[in-house]
């Protein structure tokens, strides 16, 4: 396979195509000969291909479907069939039953909506069109004129560049998050959950969609309000105002919910109609400025373009104890429509571009026609007027407390300085109506854009709903995850949004619950703002938007002036609102949901722990700041509890824990076993709460592991300084080479200046044979339960590259109940958790000195009294299998015999370390003695010279030294200060 390389090459290509998001097809060269003496030396010509792109396609790409990556081992290993050289297959046709993913994240794989016959929008009906109908709304012709009349256009139109400000900022986030990966759907949570991670997409996304689920009633109320006061006005009332408004807005919901559950298509259909509607409405308002008013609109307060009213109303005339912030906050609801196309992101064809092209150009266009449509009635309509024709000037008359606008266009409308009227900018919420050229467009008008909103929302909580628990964040939500036909409509959720619209509608006050949504709907705004400034802070190499036009600092200001004006519109509900996010927040956190997004919380994590280590690093060690940081060797992470139970104990969460394990043997035999290991022991890790690390080696001998531990383990200042080992009960049986390795490794812990611990149980701690009888038992078990008939296993546990992990990541220590008669693995498992849990009243004796401020048993009396002949037997009986007995022999035979077994114990070395050895039986009679009964023994560990004491000397000096003890820790220090006597 080869690529153009010239500068016309990619013309001359066919497969090229440079408007195509997928990246050029190759074409095959058909020039290029192969070298049969490269392919008989390795298998294959060496020269390197391009990347399939098969194996990097977009997840859920409709121009074909991704094949399983290949494993490095499977490209990099030789194989060889029937003696010969081989290249294995490495894509996975998924004939087994595999997933098709190069592992098990979830992000990657392709989504069942992606399969051919769903609907997808475009850009214009998907995101501009649904953007705009939900930023106009009834503001525009039931309020904007009292916000203008209120604040004057002067502020009125910094209430509305404001809010232009805070969405715009909100959309250039929006739209860097968009352009940097695959968007599926859920809108807001999806994009916050993906870049911040589970704790704050959980907590908001529940928010927002209940914040919709709401905003449907809030906007089908204000549509019945307009029905019911025309059904006032003619008198046609059925019941009573209040009820009329229920009765009215039930069915409006009912309504809105059958064109929901029909399809996006229909949907998508009803929104065309009520933008056409809507649209005409706005160029109505328009043209009625220009056509001449009749003497009852003048007297009403409105006139054609006049240049005295337009600077009349520059100023403010903050009213009924209204100002500026209460004015924007009546305001700022109108802006909250800009994520009305993001929270369908999963129906759009492509929302990577839609999103960003289609929210910013509708915050673009909704906000030049607010301030175009304000700015028109500031200069036509002024701010009080009677409505009474009578009210002219005449000749000598003059205008006291009215407009000066209003006078000199020949009316007094002083009056309303005393008694509040009826008509103007400020007192008539129906100025629109009368503005326009035809009044019932605007009320129908006014009609589309409460409806539009509606449905919009009714369609946004369900689809954002959906996503939320198709992730399984909150597990009792997982039923409202189902989807049906091929757009996978959230017809439950569709339900669930239709009874909370219902019940806000018959039962709440939507005046008290109206700012606590406005401020559902910022804090996302906050978080989506956040969530950008968040990931360009964390400067993670994934984090990469297609979209330039944003600022990690601009994002920021975004985000606090999201929070500034959610307590301008309502404190009490910005405090509700953030107690809310941080229950939610905790109740997430706490469940730790089993999901790995890559959010950039974790990026900035892992940032901060570099610059923390590397600032450490700069800082001298000090005796006052010692904490010990334990190499323990249990093996796998579920061999030996006990010794890693006690670990933790002493690390908890303030020192570091690593638990380690050597893979002797070949590389080419340990290296995979090794690898498929680590995740699955780190899992376990966590999932039992144990805080340490896993680490593993793949080397020739114990030893050798053990001492590329010793040095290579840690990072800087974090770097163990004690090795943590088990005692090695079965030394007198495992060999010469068992011996010398596992006493090589102490000397090598003291050599490289360790603290070296000693854990000895009297069952042992090695329960690895109990654990993997119980991983076999339990494959057997699910193999038989999911393969019924000698069929193919299916679901879950599919025969695929990660169905092992997720198998054994699923057996606990304890398992299932051993058989009765298996007393020793009853006995030794029961000892294994004995230091993880709470321990009965009891002591832990420590045989040191009182100057380190330990409670201890005192002094240690006759210290130097022979030991018995009883115990001092024991000793002899432990070593005659490694004693040389060269004494008795002449010279010539004993340095044959020191030759030939250079390992064993010779009679002068055990004349040379008698007081010693007399030392360690002496002292297991003395702890026989005075703690027996102890929960934990703690004891100096002997130290050995080396190549003076041999090895089987060394291991029966800590054999008779804690035989037949409680479980006992032998400790050495480093010979480095780690207790102070001074404050």
């Amino acid at each position: 396979m080869e690529r153009h390389r010239s500068v016309g090459g990619e013309r001359d290509n066919p497969g090229f195509d440079s408007t195509l998001d997928e990246p050029p097809v190759y074409q095959e060269a058909d020039h290029r000969t192969v070298r049969p003496s490269v392919v008989s030396a390795f298998g294959h010509d060496t020269l390197d291909r391009v990347p399939n792109i098969d194996f990097y396609r977009n997840a859920g790409s409709v121009s074909g479907h991704r094949a399983v990556r290949p494993s490095l081992q499977e490209l990099h290993n030789v194989f060889q069939k029937n003696g010969e050289i081989s290249v294995p297959d490495t894509v996975n046709d998924d004939d087994e039953g595999s997933d098709g993913t190069p592992s098990d994240d979830l992000e990657s794989a392709i989504p069942s909506d992606a399969k051919g016959g769903t609907i997808k929008f475009g850009w214009i009906r998907g995101v501009l069109v649904r953007c705009m109908l939900n930023i106009w709304g009834v503001m525009l012709f039931i309020r904007l004129s009292w916000i203008f009349g209120q604040a004057g256009w002067g502020l009125g139109i910094v209430v509305i560049v404001l809010s232009c400000v805070v969405t715009t900022i909100t959309g250039l986030s929006m739209s860097a998050i968009c352009t940097n990966g695959v968007v599926r759907g859920g809108g807001a949570y999806y994009m916050i959950s993906r870049s911040l991670g589970p704790e704050f997409g959980g907590s908001i996304g529940l928010i927002f969609a209940f914040a919709n689920a709401v905003a449907v009633a809030m906007y089908v109320v204000g549509f019945a309000e307009t029905v019911v006061e025309l059904l006032k006005d003619n008198d046609l009332l059925m019941v009573s105002e209040i009820n009329d408004i229920r009765i009215v807005g039930c069915i409006t919901v009912v309504l809105l919910l059958a064109i929901s559950v029909a399809g996006m298509e229909w949907e998508a259909k009803a929104q065309i109609l009520l933008l056409i509607i809507l649209l005409v409405a706005i160029v109505n308002v328009f043209v009625g400025t220009f056509i001449p008013v009749t003497d009852r609109k003048k007297s009403e307060g409105i006139f054609n373009y006049q240049s005295n009213i337009f600077l009349e109303n520059f100023t403010p005339d903050f009213r009924d104890g209204e100002s500026f912030f209460s004015v924007f906050a009546i305001f700022f609801p109108a802006a909250t429509g800009i994520l009305a196309g993001a929270n369908i992101s999963g129906d759009l064809r492509d929302p990577q571009a839609a999103i960003p092209k289609g929210t910013l150009l509708a915050i673009l266009i909704t906000g030049v026609t607010y301030l175009g449509v304000a700015l028109c009635v500031s200069a036509t309509v002024v701010r009080d007027a009677t409505g009474n024709a009578t009210d002219i000037i005449t000749a000598g008359m003059v205008c006291n407390g009215s407009s000066v606008a209003a006078c000199e266009l020949g009316y007094d409308f002083s009056s309303c300085a005393v008694e509040k009227c009826k008509f103007g900018s400020i007192n008539n919420n129906q100025v629109m109506t009368m503005v326009s050229g035809f009044g019932p467009l605007i009320i129908a008008g006014t009609f589309s854009a409460t409806l539009s909103s509606a449905l919009a929302s009714l369609v946004s909580a369900p689809k954002v709903f959906q996503a939320l628990c198709k992730d399984n964040i909150y597990k009792i939500l997982h039923f409202f995850a189902k989807g049906y036909g091929k757009n996978n409509e959230p017809i439950r959720g569709y339900v669930l949004t239709f009874i909370i619209s219902v019940a806000f509608i018959l039962v709440g006050n939507l005046n008290v619950i109206a700012p606590i949504i406005s401020n559902f709907f910022l804090a996302s705004y906050a978080l989506i703002n956040f969530s950008c400034f968040h990931a360009s802070y964390a400067k993670s190499p994934g984090w990469r938007p297609a979209y330039k036009f944003y600022n990690m600092w601009l994002s920021l200001a975004g985000a606090l002036l999201c929070c500034v004006v959610m307590f301008v519109i309502n404190w009490w509900a910005a405090l509700l609102t953030y107690a809310i996010e941080i229950l939610l927040y905790v109740y997430v956190k706490v469940k730790k949901p089993d999901v790995n997004w890559g959010s950039s919380t974790q990026a900035v994590t892992f940032v901060s722990s570099v610059s923390n280590a590397l600032s450490l690093s700069g800082v001298e060690d000090h005796v006052k700041n010692f904490r010990p940081q334990i190499l323990a060797m249990t093996g796998s992470a579920r061999s030996r509890p006990a010794l890693l139970d006690l670990a933790h104990s002493l690390t908890k969460n303030y020192g570091l824990c690593i638990a380690c394990e050597v893979f002797e043997g070949p590389r080419s035999e340990t290296l995979e076993e090794m690898n498929a290991g680590m995740e699955k022991n780190q899992l376990w890790l966590r999932k039992s709460k144990r805080k340490a690390f896993y680490s593993a080696v793949a080397c020739n001998s114990f030893r050798e592991g053990a001492e590329s531990l010793l040095q290579a383990s840690g990072l800087g200042r974090m770097k163990p300084n004690t090795l943590m080992i088990g005692f090695q009960r079965n030394w007198r049986t495992a060999g010469i080479e068992a011996v010398q390795s596992y006493v090589g490794v102490l000397h090598d812990a003291l050599d490289f200046e360790y603290g070296t611990v000693i854990l000895r149980t009297n069952h042992g701690l090695d329960v690895s044979h109990i654990v993997e009888a119980e991983d076999e038992n339990e494959q057997q078990a699910l193999d038989k339960d999911m393969m019924p008939n000698g069929g193919k296993a299916k679901g879950l546990f599919s025969k695929s590259r990660k169905s092992k992990q997720v198998l054994t990541t699923r057996v606990s220590v304890c398992g299932p109940p051993l058989q009765q008669d298996d007393k020793m693995n009853e006995k030794l498992l029961e000892a294994s958790s004995q230091f993880k849990k709470k321990q009965p009243k009891g002591t832990i004796d420590v045989w040191w000195l009182d100057k380190q401020r330990i409670n201890n048993n005192g002094k240690l009396k006759y210290i130097n009294v022979p030991p018995s002949a009883d115990s001092y037997k024991k000793l002899e009986d432990m070593i005659e299998p490694f004693c040389l007995h060269e004494a008795s022999r002449d010279t010539a035979q004993a340095g044959a015999m020191r030759k030939e077994h250079p390992w064993k114990i010779t009679d002068q070395e055990l004349s040379t370390f008698e007081e010693k050895t007399n030392l360690q039986v002496r002292l297991n009679e003395v702890l026989q003695e005075h703690s027996k009964s102890a929960n934990l023994i703690i004891v100096s560990m002997p130290i050995a010279r080396k190549e003076s004491v041999s090895d089987f000397l060394y291991m029966a000096w800590l054999d008779i030294l804690t035989k037949d003890l409680p479980p006992t820790l032998l400790i050495r220090g480093n010979h480095k200060s780690v207790l102070t006597f001074y404050s």
